[in-house]
């Protein structure tokens, strides 16, 4: 089940619940994206997240895919990828990642709404 979290300016942004985010995961069918800062990710993160700073997202999904293997040791998403979910915190930086990916055209990306805390709190 797909959800919506509605903004202000009336723009949707496709959401991902903890529940679905564990299934995702454990079938393979989700990159996930840290966008807090490097020490907290360093702190503890969702197993198997990428850690790209919400300051430096823009020009990370901007890179040519040999710079951005070489950055961060992954692979670049594909514009096409589908269920790039993107979370921090407590839920803003996520929610603020997902709409710049789908500014860039990253038709795939999501915000787990839920963000790291309820991870922690249900998986810690």
């Amino acid at each position: 089940m797909l959800r919506v979290a509605v903004l202000r300016q009336s723009h949707t942004v496709p959401t991902v619940s903890f529940s679905e985010l564990r299934q995702l995961l454990a079938s393979g069918r989700a990159r996930l994206f840290d966008v807090r800062s490097r020490e907290e990710a360093a702190a503890g993160t969702i197993p198997g997240a990428l850690n790209i700073p919400v300051s430096e997202l823009e020009m990370a999904l901007n890179m040519d895919p040999a710079a951005f293997q070489t950055s961060y040791c992954a692979e670049k998403p594909k514009l096409e990828d589908k269920n790039l979910i993107f979370f921090c915190q407590m839920g803003r930086r996520g929610l603020q990642a997902t709409q710049l990916a789908q500014g860039l055209g990253y038709t795939g990306a999501r915000n787990y709404a839920g963000a790291y805390k309820e991870w922690l709190e249900k998986e810690g």
